[in-house]
């Protein structure tokens, strides 16, 4: 714990009884991918002093934990391009040893993992998350704009060496992938993988409508359902998705669908940016920051407090709606708020 954090606190529970127990924090807003449902190619990123240091990110994870978290996530952006970010992962790792702390996990690109697979696996880190959207390499170029899918075939082998047990997460894309569905499902099968479908979601401006690349999940289980056996599963992880057991493959597949069939009732996430902006739902623009109170105070009593305030403003759902018409949910973009 860190030394300024009550050992024991009463919980964190939002106004419609959600205990929040699973906390995602963003290390970084950069990448080194510019995925075209997910950034701007030419994207301004966010000076130096505004974003925490490793040594801040720490300490708000450590008065999460304090308030109850027993699940962090770190993201991006591309969380393993930031400098120095193991010193995080073996400073989280105190409180897995402790028991205070039930997982640390890690959404990633892949473009970092055959580097620090092996070191992720030695802080306590059990499950990670990849993204892919192809397994052809030249439309993964496209669909990245700057990735080079060998390499990340290369960190996938990593992690999967180091023992580390990888989800896939493809974001459907109409015109794009749903012709790859199938084998995207039978690849990360055979590896032993999970595989989830993800709804591109309305987040920040881009260079095009994303009603053009909007694919309801709905059609794409239907298409799935043609061809392949799907048991609702009981496996849960506390996330959005929803799983199905596959009974061709044996593996086990995923459907987070945001547009098409929210998943609020049951949220007990949270997400804190980069530059220590709380947001209570990733569908709306209601946040609280955090940076202030952990910068004015070597006490963490006032960073507590702005926590528990905000946790009493955590709506019951979000707003997402993709029409032609329909600006962006939200202005930020999804690298801003955390992956």
């Amino acid at each position: 714990m860190n030394a300024h954090s009550p050992l024991s606190a009463p919980p964190l529970v939002d106004p419609f009884g959600r205990t929040i127990a699973y906390v995602r924090v963003s290390v970084t807003d950069r990448c080194d991918y510019r995925c075209v449902y997910c950034m701007s190619e030419d994207m301004n990123f966010l000076p130096k002093r505004d974003v925490l240091s490793l040594e801040e990110l720490d300490r708000l994870c450590a008065a999460f934990i304090g308030l109850g978290a027993r699940k962090i996530r770190v993201t991006g952006g591309e969380p393993l391009v930031r400098r120095n970010v193991m010193s995080l992962f073996q400073g989280l790792k105190r409180h897995l040893a402790s028991g205070v702390l039930d997982e640390v996990t890690l959404t990633t690109n892949g473009s970092q993992l055959a580097r620090f697979a092996s070191e992720l696996a030695e802080c306590g880190v059990r499950r990670i998350n990849v993204s892919l959207d192809t397994l052809d390499p030249s439309k993964f170029r496209a669909v990245t704009r700057w990735g080079d899918f060998g390499v990340v075939m290369k960190g996938i082998d990593a992690a999967a060496a180091a023992g580390l047990k990888v989800k896939i997460n493809t974001v459907a894309l109409k015109g794009f992938n749903d012709s790859e569905a199938l084998g995207l499902i039978d690849w990360a099968h055979g590896r032993g993988f999970d595989i989830t479908f993800i709804e591109v979601m309305p987040l920040g401006a881009m260079e095009r409508d994303r009603a053009d690349q909007f694919l309801p999940l709905t059609e794409l289980k239907r298409d799935l359902e043609s061809r392949l056996t799907l048991a609702p599963s009981a496996y849960a992880t506390g996330g959005p998705a929803r799983y199905y057991d596959v009974k061709e493959t044996g593996g086990r597949l995923g459907f987070i669908t945001p547009l098409t069939h929210n998943f609020c009732e049951s949220c007990n996430r949270v997400r804190v940016t980069c530059t220590g902006t709380l947001y209570m739902c990733l569908g709306q623009e209601d946040a609280a920051d955090l940076r202030e109170p952990l910068r004015r105070s070597e006490s963490d009593e006032p960073l507590i407090a702005a926590i528990r305030a905000a946790i009493a403003r955590k709506p019951k759902g979000h707003d997402f709606v993709i029409a032609r018409a329909a600006a962006p949910a939200v202005q930020r973009h999804m690298s801003a708020t955390g992956g």
